[in-house]
């Protein structure tokens, strides 16, 4: 996996700019590599500029606002990007009954689906370093299934489903297997 990443531009490129952004605890995240994997193995280009680029990081101290002001400071600065940046001190106000997060890695851990709770960032020596709360088997093998957050009451799996009908990703990756609960 490491590999892969390395070998795309694109996505090192991402990731050296997130390093000089000197946010704690800060990840390219979700969909940006996920898409990437599921390209690389449908014999698609893997990076797809029209794939969201997702950072996420965790600091108090940064408001909601000042997050906002990043993200248009990326958008700007490097314009062939789709930035989405989000503080995750703040994001689980857009999930129901969810606690506060304790870290960047809490919330990639509770993110709908298992297949999408993965990230990056380069260590202090410039490799790269990985989480992968529920291993790469559900995203190598095109499975898309609820993570135990999602998979604890009707409510959660209710919107985990309502996300899949919206994303459509069966018509890019015709291979998926999207399971409603494990």
């Amino acid at each position: 996996m490491k590999k892969l990443l390395t070998k795309i531009p694109e996505i090192y490129d991402i990731l050296k700019i997130i390093e000089q952004l000197k946010l704690p605890d800060a990840w390219l995240c979700a969909g940006s590599i996920r898409n990437l994997i599921w390209n690389y193995l449908s014999d698609q280009p893997p990076f797809d500029p029209t794939t969201d680029i997702d950072v996420i990081f965790f600091e108090p101290k940064i408001s909601y606002d000042a997050t906002h002001t990043i993200e248009k400071f990326l958008k700007l600065a490097h314009p062939s990007y789709t930035w989405e940046v989000k503080n995750q001190v703040h994001m689980h106000l857009h999930n129901p009954n969810t606690a506060p997060y304790l870290s960047a890695r809490d919330a990639m851990a509770k993110f709908p689906e298992k297949c999408t709770a993965i990230g990056a960032r380069l260590t202090a020596t410039h490799e790269i370093e990985l989480f992968l709360p529920y291993g790469l088997s559900d995203i190598t093998d095109f499975i898309v299934r609820p993570t135990p957050f999602f998979s604890e009451n009707a409510g959660k799996l209710a919107i985990y489903r309502e996300r899949q009908a919206k994303k459509n990703w069966q018509k890019k990756w015709p291979q998926l297997r999207i399971l409603s609960a494990e």
